[in-house]
């Protein structure tokens, strides 16, 4: 057995590791899992199911991936569940496969930090660079964009989708579709402005950020329907193609809702 293997460990002979791969006393990896190289699994963790996941994940005591969704639909079928890379993922996360109802898979992008007692439920797709803060529970089917942050004790209803690079304040209850670059809170939740500090961190530049105050105007305050205040918020971005790029994600996102958005 493996240095990097403890000898209490058990890996089934189905499981695919890269030479490297470090699992933890008391650790169970079932047969379809595949483990990048640089992965380590911490003590008495469970991960099972069609699982892959890729380069230098960091797993902490006590998380069980890949288990079987909660649902009563779910009749066996071979769902997977796909994390990326360099993800870390706290103690007591639960993390479940698809289901065939949907696209029967799960999906973690990269550079994800999920912290302790989060659930992430049946065909989640959560993008990279997220971060979902302690005990965020994550019902099925939801849709997260990359960068969003999600405080602790928030819980979202199935179905939902929360766009990239928004900021939701902890024990929140979210039932709508929260559009990208959103900055808010509350029970239920309700949106207060742009995340500024977070876009400038990331290299938005002032007129972005400007357009998109505008456009969070048009939303909110100037009580528009979505498809006029997309109307609008495509003039901006015609008279202002240096802010397309920023704009344009928002204008997809809020097209595509179905949910509706959440309202101030």
């Amino acid at each position: 057995m493996s240095e990097q293997i403890h000898p209490t460990a058990i890996v089934s002979p189905g499981a695919q590791l890269a030479d490297d791969v470090t699992v933890g006393a008391y650790s169970i990896i079932g047969e379809h899992v595949t483990l990048g190289a640089g992965t380590t699994v911490g003590p008495h963790c469970i991960i099972d199911g069609h699982t892959t996941i890729g380069v230098n994940n960091m797993f902490y005591r006590f998380c069980s991936i890949g288990g079987a969704p909660q649902d009563k639909k779910y009749g066996g079928e071979p769902t997977r569940l796909e994390i990326g890379d360099g993800n870390t993922v706290r103690e007591y996360v639960t993390i479940n496969t698809g289901t065939a109802q949907d696209v029967g898979v799960t999906r973690l992008g990269d550079d994800n930090w999920i912290m302790a007692y989060v659930h992430v439920a049946h065909d989640c797709q959560v993008g990279s660079h997220v971060i979902l803060a302690n005990s965020v529970q994550l019902a099925g089917h939801i849709h997260i964009g990359d960068w969003a942050i999600v405080g602790g004790l928030s819980a979202v209803h199935q179905f939902v989708r929360i766009g990239a690079h928004t900021m939701i304040g902890g024990t929140s209850s979210i039932r709508q579709d929260i559009p990208p670059y959103v900055i808010g809170a509350g029970d239920p939740f309700r949106p207060v402005g742009i995340n500024s500090e977070g876009l400038s961190r990331r290299g938005f530049s002032a007129e972005a950020i400007a357009a998109l105050k505008e456009a969070y105007k048009l939303i909110y305050r100037r009580k528009l329907s979505v498809d006029e205040a997309c109307v609008q918020i495509r003039v901006i971005s015609e008279q202002q193609p240096a802010t397309t790029e920023a704009l344009q994600p928002l204008i997809d996102f809020l097209t595509a809702t179905s949910r509706g958005i959440a309202r101030a």
